[in-house]
């Protein structure tokens, strides 16, 4: 059987993910599809709009055959180290491919921005520091960098061509068995807020409308496949909320406040002597985004900050961060029947454990960070509520389909 990996986040699946997932199908010829899926908490440091559950059932109702959970140190992270995690991840599940989205559309733009980056590595990432010193954002620094260099033009002022380079990248640095591909991202950007097109929007301009109520729905309805819509509803009828960053504000408030300026230091992300910042405006914000707004810098990304804030939320440490250095097991979220027939034919030869009940993970540490995380997310719902789904954490098996 030959496997395909996808990196995703479903937040939630929508009408622009199942065109991806029908095209990398097509395309490469798939016998099962893998989705490595980030957790509670996504790349750019927001909490889930629903739980990975859920998200999981929207993806094998949709037709990936596999879902894994690509672990919070490596989802909460850069491109680079997001990247790394979940490539390695797929690799353990011998994908021969990996398929992602991108504005870009052409592999071999990608493929030789790779190259010059791993050739050139030294002098991207001294063009990156001294355009860091004086005072731009990183993601302008690094495209000054690109200029510097005079490679190939590849717009890394768009998200999803930024995650591409990680992704291949990541492939060469690790010489892995693995064939990149890309599909061209139709209709909308990833940080559109607006609907454009008739049946294909944007994520964030899908949780926009949703505004964190049920009550959007159908107004969603044409951008989103039946069953994320009837996931959705589920969802809220059963925990009363969408999770957004204004839900847990008052317990990041908490632990700011409550917190020593050296304990922040420790926390990863808290860089540069920001802690001094936050302490000095966390009592007069009011909400999360007034919050934002009076900590943001050029130097600092709304991005950037946001996951310095998920890690202050979860307790996530520099000193943690440093020893993850590579996924140290498997966790199984979901499986169709086609899933389950490839599971079979490789279990006996994976490289790392294949993990379907928590109790095996207690003393990894990467997974008592994913532990800490899912205490987290469900600290925004009320009781019993959040007892209930802190029992979800350790209880819930695999998604069927």
């Amino acid at each position: 059987m030959k496997a395909v990996g996808i990196i995703v986040e479903y937040n939630p699946f929508h009408n622009g993910h199942l065109y991806h997932l029908q095209e990398t199908k097509k395309q490469t010829g798939a016998d099962c599809i893998i989705a490595a899926m980030s957790g509670n908490f996504l790349q750019r440091g927001e909490p889930a709009l629903v739980s990975k559950w859920a998200r999981t059932k929207m993806a094998l109702s949709a037709g990936v055959d596999i879902v894994i959970e690509l672990p919070y140190a490596f989802a909460v992270q850069s491109a680079e180290r997001f990247a790394s995690g979940a490539v390695a991840l797929l690799h353990s599940l011998y994908c021969e491919e990996i398929c992602f989205g991108s504005e870009n559309g052409n592999i071999q733009t990608f493929i030789d921005a790779a190259k010059t980056l791993l050739e050139r590595k030294k002098q991207h990432d001294s063009y990156v520091q001294k355009a860091l010193k004086q005072g731009v954002s990183y993601p302008r620094a690094n495209a000054e960098a690109w200029k510097q260099l005079d490679a190939v033009s590849l717009d890394l002022s768009k998200p999803n061509n930024v995650l591409g380079l990680a992704y291949v990248t990541a492939i060469l640095q690790k010489q892995l068995p693995i064939t990149p591909r890309t599909i061209h991202r139709i209709a909308s950007g990833y940080h559109d807020e607006m609907f454009s097109h008739p049946s294909i929007a944007s994520a964030t301009s899908l949780r926009k409308a949703l505004q964190g109520s049920v009550a959007q729905l159908e107004a969603i309805a044409p951008y989103i496949p039946a069953a994320t819509k009837q996931s959705l509803k589920q969802y809220y009828d059963t925990y009363g909320m969408f999770h957004e960053w204004e839900a847990y504000f008052p317990l990041l408030k908490y632990r700011i406040m409550t917190a020593e300026e050296e304990e922040l230091r420790q926390i990863a992300g808290v860089d540069e002597g920001i802690e001094h910042r936050l302490k000095q405006e966390i009592a007069a914000a009011p909400t999360f985004s007034a919050f934002m707004d009076a900590i943001k810098t050029k130097r600092y990304t709304w991005t950037r900050l946001q996951r310095m804030c998920t890690h202050i939320l979860t307790n996530f440490t520099k000193e943690q961060q440093k020893k993850a250095e590579t996924p140290t097991y498997i966790r199984l979220l979901g499986m169709s029947s086609n899933g389950r027939r490839y599971l079979q034919h490789v279990k006996k030869r994976l490289p790392l454990p294949l993990v379907t009940k928590i109790s095996k993970l207690k003393h990894d540490p990467i997974y008592q960070q994913e532990e800490k995380a899912a205490f987290a997310y469900a600290a925004a719902f009320p009781e019993p509520v959040r007892t209930n789904a802190l029992k979800e954490e350790y209880a819930t098996p695999p998604v069927q389909q």
